[in-house]
């Protein structure tokens, strides 16, 4: 393993933050134009899908950030479409907006408001496939989920690249967010030990107080996560005050230590609980500050 210090892990945290992607609320205009201005040309940005929103309030904000030069990943809930018009109608739009990757969730809710239960049924429809949308992204559960099996969980991710295997789609997976980095490379590891090796970009919280970060874990249902804030003050207090550095290295370490099925991990997709301009600010010193110490 690495050691705790030093420009070997130094390196790894560094290569990991390098190419990493982003999730904004479209509805978050300032949010919106500053990651427009402020991020690299060619950053993925993933625009979520709030339930009860218009889902064309979405195109705007996609096509301001393909102006700039950066890569929008609107959100598709499956359970929240109202019908198949309305998914053949935002596919259209969405195309028109030069958006040419999306990422496809079931959408939480317990009743599907229209007819799709699954993002693997909007996949097998087609229709984004005809508006030129061929690159999708779907969730990942490393710590699962808490209305869903983990063999139903299993068993619909291998269906979906199955199918994207057959339509030559280009899939990839972004997870759920954690606060320790152990369930994740538990999880990778036994999607790579299944035959699967598409790209997967691993998902965390970018910094916050201890009290936002709580909330959105019971919000999203990490339970073991949650546990480690609420059991180990210690460590939650090092997650605060450092960001999510202390779980980027337990990745890093993972990624040298070479035992195990390859992780083969695409980057990392930061979701800003914490405000986008203090994830910002925090990814360009650690950058920052890895690139010198790998130098010293």
């Amino acid at each position: 393993m690495l050691p705790k210090d030093g420009a070997t892990g130094s390196r790894g945290i560094r290569d990991l933050l390098r190419g990493y992607s982003i999730e904004l609320n479209p509805s978050d205009a300032k949010s919106v134009e500053m990651a427009a201005e402020r991020l690299e040309p060619g950053a993925e940005v993933s625009l979520n899908w709030i339930p009860g929103t218009n889902p064309m309030a979405v195109i705007a904000p996609a096509a301001r950030l393909k102006r700039a030069g950066h890569i929008p990943m609107p959100h598709v809930g499956a359970r929240h479409l109202e019908s198949a018009v309305q998914l053949e109608q935002l596919a259209g739009q969405l195309h028109d907006a030069g958006v040419d990757r999306i990422v496809i969730v079931g959408g939480d809710r317990h009743q599907p408001a229209g007819p799709y239960d699954s993002s693997l049924a909007v996949m097998q429809t087609g229709l984004f496939q005809n508006a030129g949308i061929s690159r999708m992204a779907i969730g990942g559960f490393p710590e699962g989920n808490p209305h869903i099996p983990e063999t139903v969980l299993n068993e619909a991710l291998e269906a979906k690249v199955s199918f994207a295997q057959q339509e030559g789609l280009q899939l990839s997976i972004i997870t759920q967010f954690c606060f320790t980095s152990e369930p994740v490379i538990e999880w990778v590891r036994g999607v790579r030990a299944r035959g699967i090796d598409i790209p997967i970009r691993v998902g965390l919280a970018g910094p916050a107080g201890l009290l936002t970060l709580m909330r959105y874990a019971v919000r999203c249902g990490i339970g073991n996560s949650l546990r480690v804030l609420s059991e180990n003050p210690a460590f939650a207090k090092a997650l605060v005050e450092r960001g999510p550095e202390p779980i980027i290295r337990g990745l890093a370490s993972s990624v040298a230590d070479g035992s195990g099925p390859p992780l083969g991990i695409a980057g990392l997709h930061f979701y800003i609980f914490g405000g986008l301009r203090r994830t910002m600010d925090w990814i360009d010193t650690e950058r920052s500050l890895k690139t010198f110490s790998a130098h010293t």
